[in-house]
């Protein structure tokens, strides 16, 4: 293999059995449980990092299954978003990820930035309820549950929010182990296809653990929570600020 055939397959690791495909990346029936909580504001001000700016005390607690997604398979995904501002436009930073699957967790963090750990979520409907779990080894870290399609809710009443940009901050090491990449990225979701959601009772447990610390941004109030079905593509980031220019 010569260094012009380096260079055409060079796009993921292991260079000669990538652990993702290239995109773009389709998700079908992607189902949403979202629970939306008031947190401590010094808990927000200490993870939310600037330009980013912290727009209330306010956490999105999600569970998300995605049963087809190109090239990533079936998995599930849990973790907290923070609604945030940059230059006038508000977004949802992504403050921390856990899922099952290892392409996801790989091309999620190698493309985009998203900060994806390995662990075990779950989210099902148990008789009338929708529960989410987050198991971290076998250690319980978090468990969400909401009354399963309580209301309905119009379309316009939740994608607006699926189409605002998402934040994320990419860290990539060099083989001195600092940093060689350190942006800000901006995401946003395409092609949405609504296909339901609903809004219901809803509670919010989190465990502090050490390595899966979303217990850092404790749960003070439970405001609301939606369950959303829709299909969507996950469309490749911009570079918005870069932290070593």
């Amino acid at each position: 293999m010569d260094e012009q055939q380096v260079r055409a397959g060079a796009f993921a690791m292991p260079l000669t059995s990538p652990a993702y495909p290239p995109g773009p990346y389709r998700f079908v029936n992607r189902e949403y449980m979202i629970i939306t909580y008031r947190t401590d504001p010094a808990a927000l001000a200490r993870v939310v990092p600037a330009p980013l700016e912290i727009i209330s005390p306010v956490v999105k607690y999600e569970f998300i299954r995605m049963p087809d997604s190109t090239g990533f398979g079936d998995y599930t995904e849990t973790g907290q978003v923070i609604p945030v501002r940059f230059q006038g436009q508000q977004g949802g930073y992504t403050h921390a990820m856990f899922l099952d699957d290892h392409p996801p967790i790989a091309g999620g963090r190698e493309l985009w930035g998203f900060p994806k750990k390995l662990a075990s979520p779950c989210l099902a409907v148990d008789h009338d309820t929708l529960v989410g779990t987050l198991d971290y080894g076998k250690v319980r870290v978090a468990t969400a549950t909401m009354g399963y399609k309580h209301r309905a809710l119009a379309e316009e009443a939740v994608m607006p929010a699926l189409r605002e940009p998402g934040f994320l901050l990419k860290i990539i090491p060099h083989v001195d182990g600092s940093p060689r990449i350190c942006e800000l990225v901006r995401f946003r979701l395409g092609e949405l296809v609504f296909k339901g959601a609903w809004s219901g009772p809803a509670a919010l447990e989190l465990h502090p653990h050490a390595l899966a610390p979303v217990a850092d941004l404790p749960v003070l109030e439970v405001l609301s929570a939606v369950h959303i079905i829709a299909d969507l593509t996950l469309n490749l980031g911009e570079v918005v600020h870069d932290y070593l220019a």
